[in-house]
């Protein structure tokens, strides 16, 4: 079934095991999640951003056993708890999942009946190596000095008699998909290391675990759950209308993007696509698999103990520093590293002494010459160079924010576009010197710079709106810029109104004060 044309886009995460409190690395996938959720939306697509957590697994269940509840009990009292984090750093996800949901075992039951009716399972032994942080299946070669390559630790035989996918019948149609739809994986550098795998030979995988009862059961085999990895892929049906809403489905099926990180692209480029051919469902447009953020070379891990929660950054210094310094160093399908003392700098350099401090200068500059209400005026053709560079800038980060067209998601290309304009503008200003114009009571040249300069502030504002979301409320409500629309409703095509005088509201205070290293 195609989706419909209606000009729509349906975006999802990863969801996360709730053992464990989010971390800085699931951080950096919601925020850039969020961002191209944001900017769907200003470009007035209707946008479905699908985010939740991922339940039916071992380590879930040992710590709802240590904190004496029963699982469901557990994962309900973690929702909140992960909702409260995703809500400090202002993520703007539609609707969140909970694997343990009864619609979620609905569409599971209705998605395995559907693969078991083409002959795509089958029952056989299963033996090998297990490791349970990831909760995944290993061969030796997979294995770094006989450990399992992200968690280190040593991985347990396993032998159970399970259900068995025939993953291996995929192959074949796998390559040909990818060959065809080279977007289907992005970055390239992904593509090319799921091409390798598939073109190594796939094996038939277990699909299902005995001997567990935290998970759901295998239609006409309750002995038997679901294997928590089959059961998680199905998430990003679940809350569709898959099982009972065919219209809502076919709206928004397939996905525009699934962002994953790119430990866990073989799940979602090998084995869920081939759950999708197998079920005669399509494919997602794409599967983006963004880069770590490492931590002293190492990638933030619950089970390393080397975290550095989100909301310990976000509460210090807000949300939206956060958001810009882990999208700003490189882009988002590459690795990068998080330092306190690289932070400051960006903090402060690009924050308070750019964005903020273009902001400020320019609300005190209202305040001191006009009383803190101006009325825009006509410009001349010099300042009108200041202002008309929207629509070219608005192109350029369309295409950096546009993976189709360039590959990658680059939020750090058009977080520099638009410093760009920000030094622009700072750059206009000593130039006019305003200061000068007030000396000199020349008021009608010092309303022109000003307005240029206003202008192009309610302009960036926007284009700021999906990256730093409080920061650019701030600034529109500092200038008073309550019509034609209000903040939330503004996006890409709201105009500039010269007819609306600024008012500067003294209560906003600064955007980003300064951070003074500790010695």
């Amino acid at each position: 079934m195609p989706k419909s044309l209606e000009p729509n886009f349906f975006l999802t995460t990863a969801i996360d095991y709730v053992n464990s409190l989010p971390h800085l690395g699931t951080a950096y996938e919601k925020i850039g999640a969020d961002i191209l959720a944001r900017f769907h939306r200003m470009k007035g697509e209707e946008v479905l951003f699908q985010m939740g957590n991922d339940e039916h697994s071992v380590n879930v269940k040992k710590a709802a056993e240590a904190s004496k509840l029963s699982p469901k009990e557990y994962c309900d009292r973690m929702r909140p708890r992960f909702e409260s984090a995703w809500e400090k750093l202002t993520l703007s996800y539609d609707q969140f999942i909970q694997t343990s949901d009864p619609a979620h075992h609905k569409a599971v039951k209705k998605f395995f009946e559907s693969i078991f009716s083409a002959g795509d399972i089958y029952e056989g032994d299963y033996e090998g190596l297990y490791c349970e942080s990831c909760e995944a299946f290993y061969t030796e070669k997979d294995l770094v000095e006989g450990l399992c390559p992200q968690h280190k630790s040593r991985p347990r035989q396993l032998k159970e008699r399970n259900f068995f996918f025939k993953l291996s019948k995929y192959a074949p149609e796998l390559l040909a998909h990818i060959e065809k739809n080279p977007q289907f994986i992005l970055p390239e550098i992904r593509r090319n290391e799921i091409v390798n795998v598939i073109k190594g030979g796939l094996k038939d995988i277990s699909v299902s675990r005995s001997g567990f009862d935290w998970g759901i059961p295998v239609p006409s085999h309750p002995k038997h759950v679901v294997y928590v990895w089959f059961d998680a892929l199905i998430n990003y049906l679940t809350l569709i209308g898959y099982t009972d809403d065919p219209k809502k489905f076919s709206k928004w099926w397939p996905a525009d993007c699934h962002i994953i990180g790119k430990d866990i692209t073989r799940f979602h480029c090998v084995i869920w696509p081939a759950m999708l051919l197998s079920a005669r469902l399509p494919l997602p447009r794409t599967v983006f698999g963004h880069g770590f953020v490492y931590l002293k070379g190492e990638k933030m891990s619950k089970s390393l103990g080397n975290v550095v929660t989100p909301l310990d950054v976000a509460d210090l210094y807000g949300a939206d520093p956060l958001r810009y310094y882990l999208v700003r160093s490189a882009p988002f399908g590459d690795d990068s590293n998080f330092t306190w003392d690289d932070f400051i700098n960006r903090y402060n350099s690009d924050l308070a002494n750019g964005i903020g401090n273009l902001a400020s200068r320019t609300a005190g500059m209202i305040d001191r010459y006009f009383s803190g209400k101006l009325a825009p005026v006509p410009l001349t053709d010099t300042d009108k160079l200041l202002t008309e560079r929207f629509p070219k800038t608005l192109e350029q980060i369309s295409r950096h924010l546009d993976p189709w067209q360039s590959g990658d998601l680059f939020f750090n290309r058009a977080l520099e576009t638009i410093w760009e304009w920000i030094s622009a503008i700072d750059t206009y200003i000593d130039r006019e010197a305003p200061w000068k114009l007030a000396k000199e009571k020349n008021e009608a040249r010092l309303s022109q710079v000003l307005s240029a300069v206003a202008e192009s502030l309610f302009q960036i504002t926007l284009l700021l709106k999906p990256f730093l979301p409080t920061t650019a409320e701030k600034i529109w409500r500092l200038f008073g810029w309550n019509a034609p629309s209000n903040f939330e409703k503004a996006d890409f095509s709201t105009p500039w109104d010269p007819a609306v005088p600024i008012v500067v509201d003294k209560g906003v205070g600064p955007l980003f004060p300064r951070i003074e290293a500790k010695s």
